[in-house]
């Protein structure tokens, strides 16, 4: 089944990624991981906003207290209101990156990191409470990608994007177990990138290389694939003031002849239903 799409952000992001809705602002934000660009864009009114890193920002999300928080190169970052910058857990390592990150029911952000070079063991999951306080959990990684929980907090879907796999585990006060496959991406259809879970409980996974996002059921079943104009896709999540319209970001990063719309955001209007995301308990 094919959904209409409509562009949202005409862009030429060199890798768009990441897309969250931030409800008290009424805005979505997104990023350019290689360009070292923070953007948001309110869709009432068409304000878009851009704010340049220090350096490659790899997630960005929204604090409880106001604020973002920040999945930088080097580590992790606080953004206050006035624009003061912080770091919230500094661990700089040569040759990595952040990539993806996603908050938790209780509030702690799960970081996930990757090597320039994309060496497989070299990325990590961490999780990153408000206080700073950093734990791996997962230390044999290639790149971090989508992660997201089920409605009901009793689930963590997560991709190691190399391993073409949409993977679940049993989550429980801050820990995961009991990891297994939910589904497994065929080579001709790209690599599974970002995820955002609905209120269905379906997971929605951006294809790299694929073109299109494709949505699971919570049995792995595929039922819903939305087809897109470019190759790279890298992530989405639902937004607009009922969560019911998909924002997708895109990439152009590597391709010798990207499409016109290569790294711009797109959407999805009435895609869905999404679940309200938990604010960083920082």
């Amino acid at each position: 089944m094919t959904t209409p799409y409509e562009v949202a952000v005409r862009a030429e992001a060199e890798l768009g990624e990441g897309p969250t809705w931030d409800a008290a602002t009424g805005r979505l934000l997104w990023i350019d991981i290689l360009g070292s660009r923070l953007h948001t864009y309110d869709p009432a009114t068409g304000r878009r906003t851009l704010r340049r890193t220090e350096q490659h920002i790899g997630a960005v999300k929204p604090r409880a207290g106001g604020g973002l928080v920040l999945n930088l190169r080097d580590g992790v970052g606080l953004l206050d209101p006035d624009g003061t910058f912080r770091w919230l857990h500094h661990e700089p390592v040569p040759g990595r990156r952040a990539n993806d990150a996603a908050v938790a029911p209780d509030g702690a952000l799960w970081a996930g990191t990757m090597r320039y070079d994309e060496a497989p063991g070299g990325g990590t999951l961490s999780r990153v409470t408000g206080d700073g306080t950093a734990e791996v959990v997962l230390d044999d990684v290639a790149v971090s990608n989508g992660t997201g929980w089920s409605p009901d907090g009793r689930l963590m879907y997560y991709v190691d994007s190399p391993t073409r796999r949409l993977d679940v585990f049993d989550y429980a006060d801050g820990r995961i177990s009991g990891r297994r496959t939910l589904a497994e991406i065929e080579e001709s259809a790209g690599f599974p990138d970002g995820l955002t879970v609905d209120a269905e409980g379906c997971v929605w996974v951006a294809l790299w290389q694929g073109s299109a996002v494709r949505r699971y059921t919570p049995d792995g079943e595929l039922d819903r694939v939305i087809e897109l104009p470019v190759p790279l896709v890298t992530a989405c999540a639902f937004g607009g003031a009922g969560l019911t319209d998909l924002y997708v970001t895109t990439a152009r990063v590597g391709l010798t002849e990207p499409p016109a719309l290569a790294g711009s955001l797109f959407v999805v209007p009435g895609a869905g239903k999404g679940l309200a995301e938990p604010a960083f308990a920082g």
